[in-house]
Order: structure tokens, then C-alpha cells, then sequence
């Protein structure tokens, strides 16, 4: 079959807004540091004004695992919704500029599009302070054949889940992916995540999915596991392809009787860890796109987590790989 495009990414469309402030500004707007809190619309309106020169991106866990993908020479589709507002228009053009095809207009009414505000002290640490927004209103009727279309692979966020349509926009994505032989990949977004929606997840990775990346507490957290031998032995039992991040451990892939453990590359200093699970997902969905043994592909995941978590922000820079031995 001929695939529209390799990877097409269905999440929660996030503006970050990034920042450097100091210990004032986070006590000005009640952050404690190094925290992730919820807020409304009227919080993140007071938060925007008062920052200074900020940088705004295209952001969200599986939106930044596209945007990486993208870069790394993939080609790329993307489902989430923002509002016809300044942050949508970012969001979608940041996207474009990448070379992603969005599938979804901005919404012409409802909440603004969601932006996380990312505030970084001087000793590198990020505090953040949540807004979800336009995000949420994706819904059942925005996934359909022509949105969908025939890429390669799927990639779902498993903080869809969260959106009031999300478990059935999601079983109707894959049901329209299955029809055109496209493999169904799961992000499990975060433990916290997996324990809101264990039952429902562990349904779907044993009806829907193909490919699972997660790092090792989600896993642990829809398992019941407690040791990275058991998570093995359960895992090997579903016969699907498991992507499992261990942090300073390296990784491990999984499918059925096959066991490929990955080494972690070792690191100076590590600059900002957040985004290091997307960036690994790229490299490893790009390997897996392009026919890569699954050893490479693991390979390419950790070099592309590897550089990022030795810069600032989460983005896995255009030709990265072009270095990689």
C-alpha cells in the first residue's frame, strides 16, 4: 500500500511559551518552582502579561515527537485543535514551517488555544504553569477517513484520553487506521496518565495498538509491575512492539520472545531533561518508518534524546541524525 505520509500525530496542541524569570517573578505568580499546575483562562491571561521576552512554539508531548520527526527528514501529519487566535496561528504555522500537513482548521469559536508557559530560573529549572484550553474540544467528529488518511503509522497521546471524546475518537482512529494498513503507536504520556485510565488503556494496547513507547513507571503503572524482569515477561505475552525508556538505564525494546536492551549514552551535563522521551520517540518512529532493524531504531532514539537533554527546550533539531554513527 501507498502511504500519504509516514507518521501522523493525534494530541493535545500546545503553544509553549518559554521565559527566563527570576524567584520574584515565580512568587509573583503563585508557581512553586520546578511544579506543573492547571490553570484557567484568566490565570494564564494575568501570567502572559506580565512576562517578559518569551519564545513560542509548537509544543505538547506527541506535537514535539511529530515536530522532531519532521526534522530528522520524515514526513508528517498532525490532529489537534487550536483557536483562530495568535497562539493557534503559531502552533499551526510553527508546524507547517516543518513541513507537517495540518489536518484540522482552528476552531472559529470557543476556549483560546492552550499554552503551557515554560519559566526558567537561572539554575536551568523550568516551572510550569498549564493552560489546556482549545486542546480539549477535540472531538469525535474532527477524526474521519480524509483527516486520517493512510500514513504509515499512527501515533496517539495518551492524554487524549483526558478529552470527554477521547477513549471513542480514539478506538475510531484506529478502526479507520486498521482499513488502510496503518500501524496504531500509543504514547502513554505520563504514570499519572496511565493510573486516570489503566482499564481503558490496557484495552486498547491488547485490541488496538501495534506499537507501544512509554518509559519504564507508565509501564510499571499499567503492569502492576515492579522490576524491569517482570515488565519483560508481560510484556513479551502481548506480542506487540514495546519502546521502553529507563532514563539513565538506556532502553528496551520488546516484541513477543525478541529483547533488544539499548545503552544510554552518557552525558556530561544534563541541561533539561524535559522532552527526552519525545525526542526518543522520534528517532525510533523515524527508524521504524524507514525500515531500521529495531536495534537501530533504539540507537536513533537515544542519540536524538541524547542531544536534546544537553539543550534547552524539547525540539529535536532539523538533520540531527545527519552526524550519527
Amino acid at each position: 500500500m501507498t502511504h500519504s505520509v509516514q507518521l501522523l500525530g493525534i494530541s493535545n496542541a500546545i503553544v509553549d511559551v518559554l521565559a527566563h524569570v527570576d524567584q520574584e517573578f515565580l512568587d509573583a505568580v503563585g508557581a512553586p518552582p520546578g511544579s506543573m499546575t492547571l490553570i484557567d483562562e484568566a490565570q494564564a491571561r494575568e501570567i502572559y502579561s506580565q512576562m517578559g521576552p518569551a519564545t513560542e512554539m509548537s509544543g505538547g508531548s506527541v506535537a514535539n515527537t511529530i515536530a522532531g520527526f519532521a526534522n530528522l527528514g520524515g514526513s508528517a501529519a498532525y490532529i489537534g485543535k487550536v483557536r483562530d487566535d495568535q497562539l493557534g496561528d503559531i502552533f499551526n504555522h510553527d508546524m507547517q514551517s516543518l513541513g507537517v500537513d495540518i489536518r484540522l482548521e482552528p476552531a472559529a469559536d470557543g476556549a483560546p488555544t492552550a499554552r503551557s508557559h515554560i519559566l526558567i530560573t537561572e539554575d536551568g529549572q523550568r516551572t510550569m504553569q498549564t493552560y489546556l484550553g482549545a486542546c480539549l474540544g477535540l472531538e469525535l467528529a474532527d477524526i474521519t477517513e480524509s483527516t486520517i488518511g493512510s500514513p504509515k503509522a499512527m501515533l496517539l497521546e495518551g492524554y487524549v484520553w483526558d478529552i470527554e471524546e477521547g477513549p471513542a475518537l480514539a478506538r475510531k482512529a484506529a478502526q479507520i487506521a486498521r482499513q488502510n494498513g496503518t500501524a496504531v503507536s500509543l504514547s502513554l504520556s505520563d504514570s499519572y496518565c496511565v493510573e486516570r485510565h489503566r482499564e481503558s488503556f490496557e484495552t486498547f494496547v491488547r485490541k488496538d495498538a501495534d506499537i507501544i513507547v512509554a518509559d519504564e513507571d507508565e509501564i510499571h503503572a499499567l503492569l502492576g509491575t515492579d522490576s524491569i524482569d517482570a515488565l519483560i515477561r508481560k510484556l513479551a505475552a502481548y506480542g506487540k512492539l514495546f519502546a521502553v525508556t529507563r532514563s539513565d538505564k538506556g532502553s528496551v525494546i520488546i516484541q513477543g520472545d525478541v529483547t533488544i536492551e539499548q545503552a544510554a549514552t552518557p552525558v556530561e551535563k544534563v541541561v533539561d531533561s524535559t522532552g527526552a522521551g519525545d525526542a526518543y520517540s522520534a528517532g525510533f518512529l523515524y527508524g521504524w518508518a524507514n525500515d531500521r532493524s529495531l536495534s537501530e531504531s533504539a540507537q536513533y532514539g537515544t542519540y536524538c534524546a541524547t542531544k536534546v537533554i544537553q539543550q534547552l527546550g524539547a525540539r529535536v533539531e532539523k538533520g540531527l541524525l545527519d552526524d550519527f554513527k
